[in-house]
C-alpha cells in the first residue's frame, strides 16, 4: 500500500473515530438532561448528606467524575459541564472529587434549603477543644468504609500528640464500637496505645440496629491488623459476624454497655465518666452515631409501648397493622420489610410529597409494593393522635383514621449538640457549605 493511501485510511478511522465519539457523547448528554429534568420534576433535588458541587467555570466536561462514581451514574455531562444528576442517590464517597483533573469539584454538607449541623472538625479529627477528636458518622461520614478509615486516621493523628506513651494514665479513651470506634480500637492497639473503648451498647453501634437482612457497605475499606475487607454489599449479619471474629482473633478489648456521662478537663488530658469508673486520658476520640436521641412525633399517645423508634425484626410484625413514619432509607426499609411479611398490614406516612432523601432502589421496592397492594402509602401526611387500636392522621387538610397495632417511627435523631457542646465542641449548621 502506498503512503498516500496508507495515509488516506488514517484519516478515515480517525474522522469515523472521532464521530463515534461524538454521537456516544451526543447520547449520554441527551441520557443526563432526561434523568436531571426526572429528579428535578419528582422534586428528588436534595442530597442526604456530603455531596459534590462542581465549579462550570474550571469543569472541563472530561467526564472523569462521571466515571469515578462507584455507585453508578449520579453525575452526568449537561451541556458539556458536570453536573449532579440524581441528587437523591449520592452517598458522599468522595471518588469524583479525587478523579477531578481540574479540582473543580468541592464536597459540600446541606444545601441552601436544608440545613445539617455538623460539629467543627479539623482535617486531623482534632475538634476546636483540643485533645478531643471526631471520627465516622458523628463527622457527617455515614459510609462505613469512610468511617473505618477515619477512625484509622484519626488514631494516627492522637498517636502524635504530646504526652502520648507518658504518665500514668490512658493515652485515649475511644467512645463508640460502631465502624469508626472498631478501626480506632484495632488501629490503637496496633500502635501499641494504652486505650479503652467503651460502647454504650454492642459491636458495630448503628449497624447492629439496622433491620435484619438489611444490605451494607459498598466498597471494600483497610481494617487496621486485618487489611482489606472486601465486603462491596453484604448483609448487616454477615458483617458483625466478621467484626465478632476480628474481635476475637485480635484479643482488642471493649467495654460493652458502659455510657459516657461526663468528659472534663483534667490534669494532662481529661476525666471521662461512666457508670463504672472515671478514666484519665491523655485524648477522647469520640466515635458515636449521630441519632442520639430519636425524633418524636409530638403527637398524643406517642409514649404507648406500641411505639418504637427502630425496626430490628420485620417478622415480629406479621399479621398486624403497622404504621411507619419518616421518609429516609430506614423508614422505607423498614416498611418494605414488614410489608413483605404475610398477612401484614402496612401503611407509610411521610410529611413531605416526595421520599427525596431515600435510595434509588428503595423508592422502587415501596413503589412496586405499593403498585401490588401489599403497601399503602400517605406522603402529605402528618400524624395527629395515636390510640390504642387505631391512628388518626392528617393528609392535605382531611382527617384520616387507620387501624393500628404498632407504630414505627423513623424520624432521625437529635444531635447530640448538648453534650458536644458541654464539653467545649462547637457546632455548626452547614447549608451547602464545607
Amino acid at each position: 500500500m502506498s503512503g498516500l493511501a496508507t495515509t488516506t485510511v488514517v484519516l478515515i478511522s480517525t474522522v469515523l473515530l472521532c464521530a463515534w465519539f461524538y454521537r456516544r457523547s451526543v447520547r449520554g448528554e441527551a441520557r443526563s438532561a432526561a434523568v436531571l429534568e426526572a429528579a428535578t420534576s419528582a422534586g428528588l433535588v436534595e442530597p442526604a448528606s456530603l455531596h459534590p458541587v462542581i465549579d462550570p467555570e474550571t469543569c472541563i466536561g472530561c467526564g472523569t467524575c462521571v466515571d469515578a462514581c462507584p455507585e453508578g451514574e449520579i453525575l452526568g455531562l449537561v451541556d458539556g459541564k458536570a453536573k449532579l444528576i440524581e441528587p437523591t442517590r449520592c452517598i458522599g464517597h468522595g471518588a469524583c472529587r479525587e478523579a477531578c483533573p481540574t479540582s473543580s469539584i468541592t464536597l459540600v454538607f446541606g444545601t441552601e434549603t436544608r440545613g445539617i449541623d455538623i460539629p467543627h472538625v479539623q482535617p486531623n479529627f482534632e475538634t476546636n477543644a483540643p485533645g478531643i477528636f471526631i471520627a465516622g458518622e458523628l463527622g457527617g461520614m455515614g459510609l462505613i468504609r469512610n468511617a473505618i478509615e477515619q477512625g484509622r486516621q484519626a488514631i494516627e493523628s492522637i498517636s502524635k500528640l504530646g504526652g502520648i506513651g507518658e504518665g500514668s494514665g490512658l493515652d485515649v479513651v475511644i467512645v463508640g464500637a460502631g465502624p469508626a470506634g472498631f478501626s480506632a480500637s484495632l488501629a490503637a492497639m496496633d500502635r501499641g496505645l494504652r486505650f479503652v473503648t467503651v460502647e454504650q451498647d454492642t459491636l458495630g453501634g448503628t449497624v447492629s440496629h439496622y433491620p435484619r437482612g438489611k444490605l451494607v457497605m459498598t466498597a471494600p475499606a483497610d481494617l487496621p491488623m486485618v487489611g482489606k475487607v472486601r465486603f462491596t454489599e453484604t448483609t448487616k449479619e454477615e458483617l458483625l459476624s466478621f467484626w465478632q471474629g476480628v474481635e476475637q482473633r485480635t484479643g482488642v478489648r471493649i467495654r460493652y454497655r458502659e455510657r459516657v456521662e461526663a468528659i472534663t478537663r483534667a490534669e494532662g488530658g481529661f476525666d471521662v465518666a461512666t457508670p463504672r469508673e472515671t478514666y484519665r486520658a491523655r485524648a477522647v476520640l469520640l466515635a458515636i452515631g449521630r441519632r442520639g436521641t430519636p425524633r418524636k412525633l409530638g403527637a398524643p399517645g406517642e409514649d404507648r409501648e406500641k411505639v418504637t423508634y427502630r425496626l430490628i425484626d420485620p417478622e415480629q410484625y406479621r399479621g398486624r397493622h403497622v404504621l411507619v413514619v419518616g421518609g429516609g432509607d430506614s423508614a422505607l426499609e423498614a416498611a418494605a420489610g414488614i410489608a413483605e411479611q404475610p398477612g401484614s398490614t402496612v401503611t407509610l406516612s411521610y410529611r413531605a410529597e416526595a421520599f427525596t432523601r431515600a435510595k434509588e432502589k428503595n423508592r422502587h421496592r415501596i413503589e412496586n409494593l405499593a403498585t401490588s397492594g401489599r403497601l399503602r402509602i400517605l406522603t402529605g401526611s402528618v400524624v395527629k393522635t395515636i390510640d390504642e387500636d387505631r391512628i388518626e392522621l392528617e393528609k392535605e387538610g382531611r382527617p384520616e383514621e387507620i387501624p393500628n397495632d404498632a407504630v414505627i417511627v423513623c424520624a432521625g435523631g437529635i444531635l447530640p449538640t448538648r453534650f458536644l457542646q458541654k464539653v467545649g465542641i462547637e457546632v455548626e449548621t452547614k447549608y451547602g457549605t464545607t
